[in-house]
């Protein structure tokens, strides 16, 4: 079963197409995905269930160099029900859109209808945890609140909140005061804050994820953001079986010599993705 990891928050341009793409990327980085047998399908999945395929446009100036698999499902309701069963993923980012059509009525769903709720229901119902981004700026605070409280607690999905797009140039001023803000709250807050740079805004257009960006002072520490937030929520530590101490694989086997090796299972991939 896959980590469902959705990015939601209901307000547009708060950056979610840059975390669920360059989280995809970095995961899959620190997961091997550059290490792939041939046919090997990638452990990290991006979906987007944006209409209007921002994250598709850059994951086609991208092309072939993608470390992850790509899907626009926003129309596939049945795959969308079904992201943790893809068979070779370990890890699924979905990109949500940039506005829910939230009712309201306290009695209504606050999703609102039409076809992008019955996406958003599709995905929240089988979610991991969700990522919520917030922009320093008070204008983001109100749609923040409602996609939390009428959205995420109501489902009792896990989820943390993420400070984006923080220019340090601007000050530590609006940093502080959103971060008094979620804290207010009682949400859970990420103790990355992504920060602002113009490599982020034009990454799409140069065709790059951030594992891709060149080695100089600015594009590591533009890197770094996104490993440290990807390191904090846990995105690539999948525990695996543990293997049996030697004596004991030894004793059970009846082997004499204590150099012996259990060659134990290898473990295999399904190569085929589905969404």
């Amino acid at each position: 079963m896959a980590y469902v990891h959705v990015i939601l928050n209901q307000k547009g341009g708060v950056g979610k197409s840059t975390l669920a793409v360059n989280l995809a990327a970095v995961t899959a980085d620190v997961l091997g995905a550059g290490n792939r047998a041939d046919g090997e399908r990638p452990p990290v999945v991006a979906v987007s269930i944006d209409p209007q395929g921002s994250a598709v446009w850059w994951s086609e100036r991208v092309g072939d160099g993608l470390p992850f698999d790509f899907v626009q499902a926003h129309d596939d309701l049945a795959g969308l029900a079904a992201l943790s069963r893809i068979p070779s993923a370990q890890h699924v980012f979905v990109d949500t859109p940039g506005w829910l059509d939230l009712a309201e009525d306290d009695g209504a769903d606050p999703l609102g209808k039409g076809a992008a709720a019955d996406a958003l229901r599709a995905v929240l119902s089988n979610a991991t945890d969700v990522i919520v981004p917030v922009e320093p700026e008070p204008l983001g605070f109100q749609p923040t609140q409602r996609t939390v409280e009428k959205v995420v607690k109501p489902r009792g999905l896990p989820f943390r909140v993420v400070i984006n797009n923080w220019d340090p140039r601007d000050g530590r001023a609006d940093l502080e005061q959103t971060r008094a803000f979620v804290e207010a709250q009682g949400w859970p807050l990420a103790r990355t804050v992504v920060r602002h740079y113009k490599l982020h805004t034009r990454a799409s257009a140069d065709g790059l994820v951030v594992t891709q960006y060149g080695a100089n002072k600015v594009a590591l520490q533009a890197r770094e953001d996104f490993f440290r937030l990807a390191l904090e929520v846990g995105l690539a530590a999948i525990p695996k079986p543990a293997r049996k101490p030697r004596k004991a694989a030894e004793k059970k086997s009846g082997a004499k010599n204590p150099g012996t090796k259990n060659p134990g299972a290898k473990n295999s991939r399904t190569k085929k993705v589905t969404a």
